[in-house]
């Protein structure tokens, strides 16, 4: 396994599998500018199955701050964890606007475009852009 990449342990792959449907696709702050990473997430045994999910957050001083609670907390249901990348979000609740941007100088930059439509999911009434200037 690579850089950013953790094997996470435990459970059946039957259970593993299913619990990834339950895995939110994003879970970001509320409000501000913060640091985000975009993680794969596999079902555990090394299944091909899986899903990006988005996490950001303002308390983290670093990308890979964010990536080591989330793969630790998807570890405990039985997945394999992978950082593909990292940048910022502001999230500017008020005038419901999202703009994705930047790099982590870690994990290297996300794919925004993949962030902008796990975003658009969750915020459907939002306006929501990317730009891979910026950091």
């Amino acid at each position: 396994m690579g850089r950013g990449a953790r094997r996470c342990g435990g459970g059946s792959m039957a259970e593993a599998a299913a619990g990834l449907a339950r895995v939110a696709d994003v879970d970001i702050d509320g409000g501000g500018v913060f640091k985000y990473v975009l993680v794969r997430v596999r079902a555990g045994g090394g299944a091909a199955a899986g899903k990006d999910v988005v996490r950001g957050y303002g308390w983290a001083e670093y990308h890979a701050d964010i990536y080591d609670k989330t793969a630790s907390e998807l570890e405990k249901q039985g997945f394999d964890c992978e950082c593909v990348g990292g940048g910022r979000i502001s999230h500017q609740s008020r005038e419901k606007k999202i703009h994705v941007y930047g790099y982590s100088v870690g994990f290297g930059r996300a794919n925004h475009s993949v962030t902008t439509e796990k975003l658009k999911s969750k915020y459907p009434d939002y306006e929501i852009t990317w730009a891979n200037e910026g950091y």
